[in-house]
């Protein structure tokens, strides 16, 4: 989406470029490379909640055999967000250390960011998403579990040298495709771990519970682990860090291509001829997100790493504004979702005279009952999202200042 340079500019002075020093607490330079990214992948998802809360679209929007290529791809867009964003974090491990930040700091407060990411996913980000706290049917296991979990892991793991973590975050994400075949129901009693590891279902932990893992701990825990390792590339000499993240870009990128072009491992979703090379080109990319396939990850990481690659130059007035919302992510998270379900309910008050069916649960869609004629096309769902963006923003700048002057730990966690 194109920016407009008139935008407000956010904490990070005109003058700052992607090399150049963002200080941190111990006066070490902050790479504004990796908030860029962020904050652009941070946006980018705000797309995906809007067209989960808003759309007509009863199927999913990679269904080929139904989707049209632009809510395909609207789609598809958003798969570049959570591996970015858990892999960055990994990364922003590794980078405070190398602000001065000793190994047991650094895993006391991932162990204790992580648990308290997995409290807020089982409470207040329940209650944000579906404005209802019926943890009978609407209990889940989303994204910040996932990340949560996956930090705690790296509280452990940063103990190791550096080789060891990046090659089992490596293993997890290369080799987790070869027990597709291994069904939850063969493991009997073990089942709900093998859910909660690798495959995605609904547990019922007690009668009448239902707990839906949509984010299984691995690869996430790998791919953390990996951005963990990466994160040394990032404090090289500027021109070594550049040509070090073009090549693995343009590497991981090329290992996709040549592993999906085989059409034999990495995915449990292989790609087919399609009616027309548009639709031949769409089944290439759908690839599996759940859990993240190692292809998936390929596709994503691939270019996200060219994407720093590229980013690592002075920043430009639009670069400073998606910068803030990279400084502010479970800021923005928490405002953005609870944004966008204000809008979902006078949306609907407006267009149908009752929000009652927004606030029953479901686990597997929402609206679990909705009226006859409800959602949006694909214009609205875009306007509503440019708005609820714009909306944020100040927010964001004013928390971004905030974090930026002061150096409280409680600051830390959100």
């Amino acid at each position: 989406m194109p920016l407009n340079p008139t935008l407000p500019s956010p904490v990070v002075p005109a003058a700052a470029t992607m090399t150049s020093e963002v200080l941190g607490s111990s006066g070490r330079r902050r790479l504004d490379s990796v908030d860029l990214l962020r904050g652009l992948v941070m946006v980018i998802m705000a797309l995906d909640h809007v067209r989960e809360w808003f759309t007509n679209v009863k199927f999913s929007p990679t269904d080929l055999s139904q989707a049209t290529p632009i809510l395909f791809l609207t789609r598809w867009v958003t798969h570049f967000c959570a591996p970015s964003f858990v892999f960055l974090a990994g990364t922003a491990a590794y980078l405070s250390m190398s602000r001065g930040k000793s190994r047991k700091e650094l895993s006391v407060f991932l162990l204790t960011r992580g648990l308290w990411l997995v409290v807020l996913e089982l409470t207040l980000l329940q209650w944000i998403f579906r404005f209802n706290f019926d943890y009978n049917d609407s209990m889940g296991a989303l994204v910040f579990w996932a990340l949560g979990w996956s930090m705690v892991a790296l509280s452990g793991l940063v103990f190791l040298p550096l080789p060891v973590v990046t090659g089992f975050g490596l293993s997890l994400i290369l080799f987790h495709n070869l027990f597709d075949t291994v069904r939850p129901e063969s493991l009997g009693a073990w089942r709900w771990l093998w859910m909660v590891l690798h495959q995605p279902g609904i547990l019922e932990p007690r009668p009448g519970v239902h707990f839906l893992v949509a984010y299984p701990l691995v690869p996430w825990i790998g791919v953390m682990a990996v951005g963990y390792g990466f994160g040394r590339l990032l404090v090289l000499e500027p021109e070594r860090r550049r040509s070090a993240l073009r090549w693995l870009g343009a590497g991981v990128t090329l290992a996709f291509l040549i592993l999906r072009a085989w059409n034999h491992y990495g995915d449990a979703r292989p790609w087919s001829t399609q009616s027309n090379g548009l639709l031949t080109a769409l089944s290439f990319l759908n690839c599996s997100k759940y859990p993240p396939s190692l292809l998936f990850l390929l596709m994503t990481l691939g270019p996200a790493i060219l994407f720093l690659s590229w980013a690592d130059r002075p920043l430009n007035a639009a670069g400073r504004w998606l910068v803030t919302f990279g400084r502010v992510p479970f800021f923005y998270y928490v405002l953005h979702i609870f944004l966008i379900h204000v809008l979902v309910i006078l949306f609907a008050a407006v267009k149908h005279g009752t929000v009652a069916f927004l606030f029953q649960t479901s686990l597997t869609e929402f609206p679990a009952n909705p009226p006859k004629g409800y959602g949006y096309g694909l214009p609205v769902v875009y306007l509503v999202w440019i708005a609820v963006i714009l909306t944020l923003a100040p927010a964001c700048r004013w928390f971004a200042n905030l974090k930026a002057r002061r150096r409280d730990p409680w600051l830390s966690y959100l």
